[in-house]
């Protein structure tokens, strides 16, 4: 079955359907990871975009439950230059998004570098450009869009009920091996919802801010939520729990052009002056600053990658130290922090 993908300025590009038949509108964007698709697909921080994949084949080792970021697809259309199957066909089939494989993503890709992510359709079966270019035309922007409430947990629920201390996490999209090595590093975890208040959180002995999709701007009351506990509990923030602390503590946030995401992105520890070469994923980011707190910049723009307030007992970090997928350059830094954390319960 033929198919394309339609940008909003107007460029088409043809591919071939691999997936589920129908229309899959998003923001187009693309990630530089060279594996782990399907954690990629899963991760709820690709809620209402498109992915398109640089590395030239996708599908090569197949599909497992367990690799899995959340418990269903998030990224609303997928691109590829090639698809690799049957395993990964099906899967995408079986999931029902729409796929496309045999598209040009080299070009694909400079054109989103050089133009910057847009709003974009996959189709995939009978529908003309003109017709799918009104589709994106009428739909909203990803920046001003509060995404969590899409994908945050309804309820309260226990991931881990036993360990050293008691970790609170605040899901804004947040993934699964995230909770893994939470429970792996010997603590008790209990994820609440992204409207957690702080009457349901003060009482833990930490509490993790998660990763998430869209503009962190308009979360004006998970700021305030975040704000009320500054001093009070032990914080540490991923992703876009970084950009709300960020918010909560005066510092702004701004739409990147194209976007962080891919797992070989590298960023000074400017404490220990290291490169660590980290995994990303986000369109939103922390605007540079000279402030004291500041402890990680991105080599590639200045932003801001990490804070520490210790007199506000918080810290966070852009990427993602649970790599996963990724590289393990950043792997102790969640470790790390439960330490820190399950010390200060037993002093």
């Amino acid at each position: 079955m033929k198919g394309f993908l339609a940008l909003e300025d107007g460029t088409v590009f043809a591919g071939e359907s691999v997936g589920a038949e129908g229309l899959a509108f998003g923001e187009a964007v693309f990630t530089t990871a060279m594996t782990g698709y399907q954690e990629i697909v899963t991760d709820p921080s690709f809620a209402e975009q498109i992915v398109t994949f640089t590395a030239p084949m996708v599908g090569n080792y197949g599909v497992e439950h367990a690799r899995s970021e959340s418990a269903c697809p998030h990224a609303r259309g997928v691109v590829m230059r090639e698809a690799r199957g049957p395993a990964w066909t099906d899967w995408l089939v079986e999931h029902g998004l729409v796929a496309l494989s045999g598209v040009d993503t080299r070009t694909l890709t400079l054109h989103l570098r050089d133009r910057g992510a847009m709003r974009a359709i996959a189709v995939a079966g009978d529908a003309s450009v003109d017709e799918a270019l009104q589709v994106v035309a009428g739909q909203p922007p990803m920046a001003g869009r509060p995404l969590v409430a899409d994908v945050s947990t309804k309820e309260p629920y226990v991931a881990s009920d036993s360990g050293r201390a008691r970790i609170a996490v605040v899901d804004y999209g947040c993934k699964r091996s995230i909770l893994q090595r939470l429970a792996a590093a010997g603590v008790a975890v209990t994820v609440f919802p992204h409207s957690a208040q702080v009457r349901d959180l003060h009482t833990f002995d930490g509490i993790l801010l998660s990763n998430g999709p869209g503009d962190p701007e308009p979360l004006h009351d998970e700021v305030e939520t975040i704000r009320a506990l500054l001093g009070r509990v032990p914080m540490l923030g991923i992703c876009l729990g970084h950009q709300l602390l960020a918010l909560a503590t005066g510092h702004e946030t701004y739409k990147l052009p194209f976007g962080h995401r891919g797992a070989n992105h590298p960023v000074l520890d400017k404490r220990s002056d290291r490169v660590l070469v980290t995994s990303q994923n986000h369109g939103f980011a922390v605007k540079s600053s000279a402030a004291k707190e500041v402890t990680h910049v991105s080599l590639y723009d200045g932003t801001v990658e990490g804070f520490d307030f210790p007199w506000l007992r918080a810290q966070s970090v852009q990427f993602h130290p649970e790599a996963g997928p990724g590289p393990h350059d950043a792997w102790p830094l969640l470790e790390e922090w439960v330490g820190e954390v399950a010390y200060a319960k037993a002093a």
